[in-house]
């Protein structure tokens, strides 16, 4: 069974189950579940499609809903936990389908009974569903699972023990209004104190998470300062380093990051850390982990580096660890750790680092933008001290290759998702380059010439800009730099073009192709003097009209960065003659149009931010009662009524459920239909199609009719219209009679005011010429003056060389006749190939004039192209109004229908009674 049908027959099952929840239903339904768990669905959320959808939001429903059965309900949760496999999956289940609450009211209704499997169920999904996930205090059921939560870790039950603390580590984490209402709590002491006890626990994973909460919980207070205090801070993070290196489970491996991230935030921990005596050695332990072929732990070991990155202390550090000499990470290691180190393994963790960039393993697209990230950081560091180590040189030379590799292998036919991570790469590995060139130019030129000059074993001087040129025209082309350049034009204005994005959004596929473009118009001014060719591509690209767009973004944007980069790149490009100058500043103007008009809607809707939310499982409520719900709302924000306790978030999440919801209205109405289509039996079939034959019939008539009316009254328009047309040609004869006659009299005077313009300025070039040619000539006159009294004494000793050169001419002129001779046979030879030559160049005209016709032939086509397309789409959108009336027809027949009938009896009433009457005037009145 593929995949359409499969969801369908779930569609059909959970309507089905909703109508009546009998039990031959919810094993059917069992069934369909159970089936798709089966099938490879990873993929069903980010396909974007409709009934995808409507099952997941039927499945989330019943879930919560009490009613279910514990089985059929731990099947559907298994089925949602299967499809949160990645990041964006997981953020889509919790901010479109509220899945989040939905768990949380199963919980809360099993909340008597914790021990069950369905409870345990629901908790491991709550903690796989809110890792890095901010969840707000006022979402449904959010109080009382944490009231759950904490009875449960006070009660010592080790079954859940576990998956209750990783989740209250998930919900306290960077939610201030979470902990804010745990701290409100009565029973906060006695949790605090169970929690302290828990730091002796046999388990690492549990004393993880344990910490993970005490430093969300207590950092900033008393207990936090005594907890993490100078005494014990130095054995947390020796336990932290040694769980993160040696490893208890990846998950624990994970909380181990976030909390030593947590703890670095904290300036007076940070202070410790950077005091910690075997800070260098657990570092070069973590760069050794970078060895592995994992990606996640990768990643999380790289975002630990940059978290570290931005402690001030820590990173020159860190620049000690990663471009120390092999020897000396040696032999510092020995010191510290003592014999059994693998030290070939600590040796290359800049090489490690390089590795990461260009992996090849599946999934490592982060962990390069990762290492981008942190080598521009650290060289930042390094390269900006006062003397810059040799070693630090040697590995941006290493580095170059890697980074210039990171520049290829853009498909453009990839789709949106390539582009998007390729915009990422593009800008970070820029940045990167820049920042090595800003810093290290003049002392990559000197280690260049030093390395030349020990090389060549030779004392000759070196010009610092020469070398320079040698190093970077070895790594840097221009070449590279204009095919980025074409291929981010091209993919940005074919696939999402730039042309009318909104300025406002930071993760826009418009605004991450315009940095990227920018980044690397910004390197090649940097390298245009030092890489042949890069000057003309540069300038070249600058008055390309196309590079309008990106230059507006940057040039309003609220970027400091960006716009210093723009203002930049305009300056360089303002002087050019072809810069399209009036276009960039419409599109400013546009884009600042864009800003204001989102400024004053945000204005308007500062009444939605007021709104709370209902306090009751979004998945329980029925469609009736959500609408009259969001109604009131809509009345309360158009009256301007001025509410208090802002939940920015809950309406957010309100409104976007019920956009998705009127937007899969359409699809879903098919869907049911086609499933309720196979159910019906023949007769039902045979009605259905006598009625909808009447009513074809009958709209076709009312249609036919009305374009006759439309016609008549569309004719009578149009002869009125044409009698005024023929007054107004007349009346415009007349006028452009008159223009006639006055244009001919300014075409003479402009004529003689062309021709008295360029006397003058023939005139004024003349004198101009005249007067440069007079002081080129007193200057020559001065530089003969010079150079005769040079010659008069050099005269005297060409002289006494001319006796001596005469008998060497004597010799010369007879080797002089032989090649004389040997030059006209090589001039005929040349002759000969000049004639091929010319007739090659004939050649290539013509296959020039015939790719310029190919070229005008692919862009009719895609004009034609677009041109269906738009046809198609109006098509579409006329089918959907005509199923819409044919409904309307459908209810208004049944109508008409009952009608008649009451009146077919009222007539037999009223014969009945009516006896003076004959048959025949009965017959007449009906």
């Amino acid at each position: 069974m593929d995949m359409t049908t499969c969801l369908k027959s779930l569609l059909l099952a959970i309507q089905q189950y909703r109508d009546s929840r009998k039990a031959q239903h919810a094993v059917q339904l069992q069934k369909q579940v159970e089936e798709l768990s089966g099938l490879k669905c990873e993929t069903l959320l980010s396909s974007g499609q409709v009934l995808p959808s409507e099952c997941v939001s039927g499945l989330v429903e019943l879930a919560g809903n009490p009613n279910t059965s514990p089985a059929l309900t731990s099947s559907i949760i298994s089925l949602l936990a299967q499809l949160a496999c990645d990041d964006p999956s997981r953020e889509m289940l919790h901010s479109s389908y509220n899945l989040t609450s939905t768990l949380a009211a199963v919980i809360h209704c099993h909340s008597t009974t914790p021990g069950e499997p369905l409870v345990l169920q629901c908790l491991q999904v709550l903690q796989k569903l809110t890792y890095n996930t901010r969840i707000f205090q006022s979402a449904n059921y959010i109080h009382e699972l944490l009231t759950f939560l904490m009875t449960n870790i006070q009660s010592h039950n080790e079954d859940i023990l576990m998956p209750c603390l990783g989740l209250m580590a998930n919900l306290c984490r960077d939610s201030h209004p979470v902990q804010s209402h745990i701290k409100s709590l009565e029973n906060v002491k006695p949790f605090y104190r169970t929690l302290i006890n828990f730091l002796a626990h046999n388990s690492l994973t549990v004393v993880v998470f344990t910490l993970s909460i005490l430093a969300s919980l207590t950092l900033n207070e008393k207990v936090g300062e005594k907890l993490f205090d100078a005494k014990n801070i130095h054995q947390t993070f020796q336990l932290v380093f040694n769980i993160i290196v040696n490893g208890d489970g990846t998950l624990t491996q994970k909380y181990s990051v976030d909390l030593l991230v947590d703890l670095l935030k904290n300036p007076k921990i940070a202070d410790y850390l950077t005091r910690y005596q075997h800070f260098s050695a657990c570092v070069s332990q973590l760069l050794g982990l970078l060895h592995s072929k994992d990606p996640d732990s990768a990643a999380k070991v790289l975002e630990l580096l940059l978290a570290m990155c931005s402690v001030s202390g820590l990173r020159s550090l860190l620049c000690d660890v990663v471009f120390r000499p092999a020897g000396l990470k040696l032999r510092a290691a020995g010191r510290r750790q003592g014999p059994g180190l693998d030290g070939g393994r600590k040796a290359e963790c800049g090489l490690a680092l390089v590795q990461w960039l260009s992996s090849p393993v599946e999934g490592a697209e982060s962990c390069s933008l990762q290492t981008v990230q942190l080598l521009n950081e650290l060289l930042e560091e390094s390269l900006g001290a006062e003397s810059v180590s040799e070693c630090t040189l040697s590995f941006v030379e290493m580095l170059l290759p890697g980074l210039l590799g990171l520049l290829k292998g853009f498909d453009p036919a990839a789709g949106d998702a390539h582009l998007r991570k390729h915009c990422h790469r593009i800008t970070h590995v820029t940045s990167l380059l820049l920042n090595i060139l800003q810093k290290t130019l003049p002392v990559l030129c000197l280690y260049f010439c030093v390395s030349v000059l020990f090389e060549a074993l030779t004392l000759l001087p070196l010009c610092t800009e020469d070398a320079t040129r040698s190093l970077l025209s070895h790594q840097v082309s221009a070449q590279l730099c204009l095919s980025q350049v074409e291929t981010l034009l091209s993919s940005c204005h074919g696939s999402s073009p730039l042309t009318c994005p909104p300025p406002g959004s930071d993760n826009d596929l418009s605004q991450l192709c315009a940095e990227a473009l920018l980044k690397t118009l910004e390197l090649m001014s940097k390298l245009r003097q030092q890489v042949k060719d890069m000057e003309t591509s540069f300038y070249r690209m600058l008055q390309d009209h196309r590079i309008v767009t990106p230059l507006s973004l940057a040039l309003t944007s609220h970027h400091r960065d960006r716009v210093q980069t723009g203002l930049a790149l305009l300056f360089e490009a303002t002087p050019l003659p072809d810069f399209p100058s009036l276009v960039l500043g419409e599109s400013m103007a546009a884009n600042n149009a864009y800003r204001q008009r989102e400024a004053e809607l945000s204005v308007k809707r500062v009444a939605v931010q007021d709104v709370p939310p209902p306090r009751t499982n979004a998945s329980m409520l029925d469609s009736s009662s959500a609408s009259r719900s969001v109604s009131s709302l809509v009345e309360k924000i158009q009256t301007g009524l001025e509410l208090q306790q802002p939940h920015v978030s809950e309406i957010i999440d309100v409104y976007e459920q019920k956009l998705a919801a009127f937007a899969s209205k359409e699809s879903r109405l098919q869907d049911l239909l086609e499933a309720k289509a196979l159910a019906l039996s023949q007769a039902d079939r045979l009605i259905t199609q006598y009625r909808v034959q009447r009513a074809q019939a009958e709209a076709e008539a009312r249609k036919l009719a009305c374009l006759l009316k439309d016609a008549e009254r569309r004719r009578e328009d149009l002869q009125g219209e044409l009698s005024n047309q023929v007054l107004e040609v007349e009346r415009s004869k007349a006028d452009m009679e008159e223009l006639l006659q006055h244009n001919t009299r300014l075409q003479m005077d402009s004529e003689e005011h062309q021709a008295l313009k360029g006397a003058y300025n023939a005139l004024l070039n003349r004198f101009n010429e005249t007067e440069r040619l007079m002081k080129e000539l007193q200057t020559a006159h001065i530089c003969l003056t010079k150079q005769t009294e040079t010659l008069k004494k050099n005269h005297e000793a060409l002289q006494l060389q001319q006796e001596k050169m005469a008998s060497v001419l004597e010799e010369r002129e007879g080797e002089n006749r032989s090649l004389h001779s040997d030059l006209q046979k090589k001039n005929s030879d040349i002759t000969g190939l000049r004639a091929e030559l010319r007739a090659e160049e004939e050649k290539v005209k013509k296959k020039d004039k015939e790719r310029t016709d190919l070229e005008e032939t692919v862009d009719v086509l895609r004009k034609e192209l677009n041109k269906m397309e738009q046809a198609r789409k109006d098509a579409s959108i006329k089918a959907s109004s005509l199923e819409l009336q044919k409904s309307q027809l459908e209810t208004k027949l049944k109508l008409k229908e009952d009608e008649l009938n009451k009146h077919s009896a009222m007539i037999a009433m009223i014969h009945s009674l009516s006896s003076g009457k004959t048959k025949g005037d009965v017959n007449l009145s009906l």
